[in-house]
């Protein structure tokens, strides 16, 4: 067998390297990420016994700066509530369950 001498120049690196995030950036952004998160938990856990006897597995969003929050049987449903009372917010959703959790695994 003959052997190639020509070889492919070795790829290295990201397709677009001016997109990278700075290591302190990641941190900032998972900073903001888990305090958004901790924010919105808050409220799930301060209404959560009262909403869970009548709508248990519905699903609820949350808007932590006004604190409000909206209901529905349906994921979607809730979501479409929050973006037409807070159009500019984001919210977090939730199921009315024992862990919050709104998948499976």
């Amino acid at each position: 067998m003959a052997e190639s001498t020509a070889k492919q120049p070795a790829r290295r690196g990201r397709i677009f390297p001016e997109r990278t995030l700075s290591p302190e950036e990641l941190a900032r952004r998972k900073a903001e990420d888990e305090a958004f998160y901790q924010h919105c938990r808050a409220i799930f856990e301060r209404v959560r016994p009262e909403l869970i006897k009548e709508h248990y597995g519905w699903y609820i969003a949350i808007e932590p700066n006004s604190g409000d929050y909206f209901i529905d049987i349906d994921k979607e449903m809730a979501s479409q509530k929050s973006r037409q009372q807070h159009p500019q917010a984001i919210h977090f959703m939730f199921c009315l369950n024992e862990t919050g959790t709104t998948g499976r695994i």
